[in-house]
């Protein structure tokens, strides 16, 4: 790796952590999925652990994933993302995806696990090879939250970063809720593909809506290429009123 793009990775995680660190996040980077589901297993408002990132029905460990928590300055969780290398080179992700799909249904949506499955976006046709699911993502709303003031961008581009430099994978994909795709959440995160899909149950029962939201090597680079915005000090700058320069004219 050229030591230019090195430099830069160092640079741009280097501003994102400042970024947080001035919004009171402290964040931590691990591969120990025991410490991982304590974690989660303490959060009482929140559904299970998706099975891809459990250790007690995953093999999932330093080798193949990592995690990222973030806690304010009480050192509660306030945030959770995975990253999980797979290698699935000859079969597709959709193929993937039916064989493994217990690990993919969000827990407690189906009545039937095994008669559940995952239909509709061209991509799980198109993408195979070595990829990376990014899951887990959970950012703290509500009164002194995260959510809706421009962190989910920083926060996804530090797995990007990771999950490059680790695997150099050929696609990054994950899944997000209909409701919330349609607010345009994968562009936070900076997915460049989203493709409606739905969890089909028995007798043909529609169980959940996701999206598939992917990128390949190119896209990842290209969303990287570009230097994170200092958002905080947007944040911290008041509105100013609009001054009246001449009749008609307010700027």
């Amino acid at each position: 790796m050229p030591a230019r793009t090195i430099y830069a990775m160092i640079a741009n995680m280097s501003d994102i952590l400042k970024e947080l660190e001035g919004a009171g996040m402290r964040l931590e980077i691990g591969d120990d999925f025991i410490e991982y589901r304590r974690l989660r297993q303490a959060q009482e408002n929140r559904h299970a652990i998706y099975p891809m990132f459990d250790v007690s029905c995953s093999y999932v460990d330093h080798t193949n994933a990592f995690w990222i928590c973030g806690f304010n300055e009480k050192d509660e969780l306030v945030h959770t993302q995975a990253m999980r290398f797979l290698d699935i080179s000859g079969e597709t992700l959709g193929q993937h995806v039916k064989r493994h799909r217990h690990k993919y249904i969000t827990p407690n949506t189906t009545p039937d696990p095994d008669r559940t499955f995952y239909s509709g976006p061209r991509g799980l046709k198109a993408i195979t090879g070595k990829v990376c699911y990014h899951g887990e993502f959970w950012l703290c709303g509500g009164e002194g939250g995260y959510r809706k003031k421009g962190y989910t961008p920083l926060l996804s581009r530090i797995a990007f970063e990771l999950a490059l430099k680790s695997w150099a994978p050929n696609y990054v994909f994950g899944f997000i809720n209909s409701a919330l795709a349609f607010k345009g959440t994968q562009m936070h995160h900076g997915y460049i593909h989203c493709e409606p899909g739905e969890w089909v149950g028995p007798d043909d029962q529609v169980t959940d809506e996701d999206c598939l939201v992917w990128m390949n090597t190119r896209e990842i680079l290209h969303v990287l290429q570009s230097k994170p915005k200092a958002l905080l000090k947007d944040r911290e700058t008041p509105l100013r009123k609009p001054e009246l320069k001449s009749v008609g004219t307010v700027s």
